[in-house]
């Protein structure tokens, strides 16, 4: 009798080894099964992914524009002399030839690739403002090889959103998601002209959202996707499962190209400028006028009074008069609601505002003084903002300085002797600041702060709050009266 080491007979032996097989058998056949399910769920996605693609392609476009190089854009980047030497040059001419006088060059041009989709059947088109901002011409091409010239309908450079339109009518167009739906680690199709390869499709998750702070744009609020995104990209959609266009392809990370981290425009917050532009050719948004917003935090809630877990928004200053000055917001406050609803991030509050028109008239609810609070806020424009900043900002160094001042005009030219140059005039001096000890007097043309030139008050501003920071507490002024150069030495407060 064969034994083995369990000292069964050979009948029993051959029953456990067929068992064995059958069970072998049949977990392998279930093996194979399970494979070749998760093989079949692989294949339905790239067969879903196909099906959007080609569905939604013919609706996206291959954009080309052309800018040309003006004078004036040539000038304020490298400088009159560098226009003048080479794109003027020596006057050469052959022998014999008359000189043309005051003949201005023949200026260059430059190309941008991008992306852009139809949101219409008419011929309405939604791409980046970056991509048609100042163009000369705009090429659109459609999956079907026809070609367009497109004018511009309107732009929102705030938010970097551009429509623009071709003379065609039965085109296939693209309609919108709800992004604000939109949840991480979605599956997204990014669709465009990556490197002047038209019409690739991407696939990828959506890894954020409410990506801010990379000072693109005035409002910033990204959709984050790993889906490939490189140059050429810019304009194109960014669409869900549904085949419908949850963002506008925008921005990259790193200047090398993807990374796999890509980001794209909310379409909600496109939507509302394409209706603005629709309706009236602009894109006007509401202004609070605050700055310096952050999110309440655990750690910053108490401190205002409130319980570690509440929500809202703080901020560190009121632009002086705009709506929230003349409504009498303070820097103290924490804003918790807007018009009864609550307010959980800067981001939140940023984004509602700005879809809002100007003169709207909203409740802020505000935490003030350990108590709720309602102020009735009647919004300013957002256009008004730069103003009302810079105004700020020149009321601040003209008290830090001691003096008024403007840029060169033709009224102070002519009065003080500065035709043709540039610069800031002193118009308006303390006699007992720093400013008048160091000798400057009203009239004074100032050219340069701490060895930088400056050619207007905007150049003048940020040269005084950059030479703020050293660590002498004095700045240089470089400037000139009646004719003469001098140097003006100020002890800053």
């Amino acid at each position: 009798m064969l034994l083995t080491s369990s000292g069964k007979s050979k009948k029993q032996l051959s029953i456990i080894a067929v068992s064995t097989i059958l069970i072998l058998l049949t977990y392998t056949t279930v093996s194979f099964s399970n494979d070749q399910d998760s093989i079949n769920a692989v294949r339905q996605m790239g067969k879903a992914f196909s099906s959007i693609a080609q569905k939604t392609s013919p609706a996206v476009v291959g954009i080309k524009t052309e800018r040309v190089l003006t004078r004036e854009n040539l000038q304020s980047r490298f400088g009159n002399e560098f226009y003048e030497y080479f794109f003027r040059g020596p006057q050469r001419r052959p022998r014999g030839q008359q000189q043309q006088p005051n003949r201005e060059p023949e200026l260059p041009t430059s190309e941008t690739q991008g992306s852009g989709f139809i949101i219409s059947s008419d011929g309405y088109i939604l791409t980046n403002n970056h991509m048609v901002e100042s163009t000369s011409k705009i090429n659109i091409e459609l999956t079907n090889g026809q070609t367009f010239v497109a004018n511009v309908v309107g732009s929102d450079p705030d938010s970097d959103i551009a429509v623009i339109k071709i003379d065609a009518n039965n085109l296939p167009y693209l309609e919108f998601a709800d992004s604000d739906t939109l949840e991480v680690g979605e599956w997204v199709l990014a669709i465009g002209n990556p490197l002047g390869l038209a019409h690739t499709v991407t696939a990828g998750i959506v890894s954020a959202t409410g990506r801010t702070g990379f000072e693109l744009n005035t409002l910033e609020n990204y959709i984050q996707t790993d889906a490939a995104i490189n140059f050429g990209n810019s304009g194109g959609p960014l669409i869900n499962l549904d085949g419908k266009v949850v963002g506008i392809n925008t921005a990259i990370a790193g200047s090398s190209g993807n990374i796999g981290i890509g980001f794209a425009i909310p379409i909600n917050m496109a939507k509302y400028s394409y209706k603005e532009i629709l309706a009236s050719g602009t894109v006007e948004r509401g202004l609070l006028g605050i700055r310096g917003l952050q999110t309440l935090t655990p750690d910053s809630a108490p401190i205002y009074g409130l319980d570690k877990n509440a929500k809202g928004v703080t901020f560190s200053e009121v632009i002086k008069n705009s709506a929230a000055d003349k409504a009498g917001l303070t820097h103290k406050d924490v804003i918790i609601e807007i018009d009864g609803k609550p307010v959980e991030t800067f981001l939140d509050l940023q984004t509602r505002i700005s879809m809002l028109k100007p003169d709207t008239k909203v409740t802020l609810t505000i935490w003030r003084d350990n108590k709720r609070d309602k102020l009735d806020v009647a919004l300013g424009k957002r256009s008004e903002a730069e103003q009302l900043q810079s105004r700020a900002q020149i009321e601040s160094v003209e008290n830090i300085l001691g003096f008024k001042f403007e840029d060169v005009n033709e009224t102070t030219a002519q009065k003080y002797g500065y035709e043709g140059q540039t610069g800031v005039v002193v118009i308006e001096i303390d006699s007992n600041s720093e400013a008048r000890k160091s000798g400057i007097v009203e009239g004074t043309l100032i050219k340069e702060v701490n060895h930088q030139t400056v050619r207007n008050t905007k150049e003048f501003i940020q040269a005084v709050e950059n030479a703020r920071g050293n660590e002498t507490g004095n700045i240089l002024l470089w400037g000139n009266i009646k004719g003469t150069d001098y140097n003006f030495l100020i002890k800053l407060p």
